[in-house]
């Protein structure tokens, strides 16, 4: 098979895995009642985050090859969510208790977040392998990550599972697949000898001398305030959704019994919204770009409060449209920046850094304050319909997006020469 259609294999089944279950874990643990928690669930991922993949990156780099610690840990991740999926399953939907399953479910994270970045070191090396540019070859075989999110996003929603423990099952088994073709992929090297990343380069600690440029650090803390959106609709958009069934006019309604299906149009979106990027970086500069993504999100939220799944439906399809450059001019802008005001020898322990501001700190930091917001909002025995009470919430969160857009816009100062991005 060619290196490139082994890799887009790759790519569509870790992010299969991923997808069975993030955008629909909500509405079942909503309906388990575990709704409360939620938001644990989802900064889970993000405190994980904060040192699981620097301590595989460096297992990978010393001792064992990478494309062999990709498939361990998605053997480990895949029984693990597995256990998760038999334990609801065999507990039923009311007696789901929230210790052994949150147990399960965590220790599964914490060997899955970090082959996000294992699979992009084995892509980068195969490529290499056969002397392909992976700047120009990596963007389409990475595509196919969001095509497998998304095709287990609709298994999961036709079969019925969006409801039930079985989509951890459904994501443990596409681990279990990945793991065994790992091994067909090209051997990775691990370091002999020679100078090799201390533990400090590796968590990306040189990076934070960084805080003494103005401009940096104030791009860092933005970059954990606007992280804290990024996991809120992954949590609370499906229960959302699910909400509208005690509402006879919108029960049967396509947005409320097929919510993951609806919500799958944000990561066609994210795919469509990345060939974006290039020409509006090299044509606003990255401040007008992140001003676009600050606004995106408000209208991510704030379309949100505003429709619903009838004649409103339309708000919520748009919503998932902005989605794209809510997420992608952020995250993947934002990258590129950082590599364009960084030195060579800084470069990976700065993008470290940026990934522990958005997905680590700041998204857990947002799960968190999210939920607290939905507990605050959300009273099951109030008279007012709860489609209702979540439109309060989205439209708290759509004022934080704006606040946070507002004081990006005062106190980021960036002057664009219309350079090229550095590739």
């Amino acid at each position: 098979m060619d290196m490139r259609n082994r890799l887009i294999v790759m790519n569509f089944l870790q992010f299969a895995v991923w997808g069975a279950y993030l955008t629909s874990m909500g509405r079942y643990l909503g309906g388990a009642g575990l709704g409360d928690v939620i938001g644990w669930f989802y900064a889970m991922q993000g405190i994980v985050s904060l040192f699981m993949p620097a301590v595989m990156g460096i297992v990978a780099d010393r001792w064992v090859p990478a494309q062999r610690l990709l498939g361990y840990c998605h053997l480990l991740s895949g029984l693990l969510m597995i256990a998760a999926g038999v334990y609801g399953l065999a507990s039923g939907i009311t007696g789901v208790e929230f210790a052994p399953l949150f147990a399960l479910y965590s220790l599964s994270v914490a060997f899955y977040m970090p082959t996000l970045g294992l699979a992009n070191s084995v892509a980068y090396t195969a490529l290499d392998r056969v002397h392909l540019d992976s700047v120009k070859a990596f963007p389409p075989i990475r595509t196919f990550g969001t095509i497998g999110f998304i095709c287990s996003m609709w298994v999961v929603d036709l079969t019925g599972f969006q409801d039930t423990a079985m989509q951890f099952v459904v994501s443990g088994l596409l681990g279990l697949l990945l793991f065994a073709y790992s091994f067909t992929l090209p051997p990775c090297p691990v370091t002999s000898g020679g100078r090799s990343k201390s533990l400090a380069e590796a968590l990306g600690l040189k990076a934070f001398t960084l805080f003494k440029r103005r401009k940096i650090a104030l791009f860092f803390i933005f970059s954990v305030l606007l992280g804290a959106s990024l996991q809120i609709t992954n949590g609370y958009a499906n229960p959302f959704l699910d909400s509208f069934k005690s509402v006879p006019e919108y029960a049967d309604t396509f947005g409320v019994q097929h919510s993951n299906i609806l919500i799958s149009l944000s990561q066609a979106s994210e795919a469509l919204c990345i060939l974006m990027i290039p020409f509006f970086l090299k044509r606003y500069g990255i401040k007008t770009v992140m001003l676009i993504a600050m606004v995106a999100w408000v209208l991510r939220f704030g379309l949100f409060g505003l429709g619903d799944p009838g004649d409103g439906v339309w708000m919520f399809v748009l919503s998932m449209l902005v989605y794209g450059v809510a997420f992608d001019f952020f995250n993947i802008s934002g990258s590129l920046f950082i590599d364009k005001e960084t030195t060579t020898s800084m470069r990976s322990s700065a993008q470290g850094i940026f990934i522990l501001m958005t997905n680590g700190v700041g998204a857990t930091v947002g799960t968190l304050g999210a939920q607290a917001v939905v507990n605050s909002y959300i009273d099951m025995d109030s008279s007012l319909p709860q489609n209702e009470q979540w439109s309060h919430v989205w439209f708290i969160f759509a004022a934080y997006a704006l606040v946070v857009a507002i004081a990006f816009a005062v106190l980021f100062r960036y002057k664009h020469d219309r350079t090229p991005v550095k590739q």
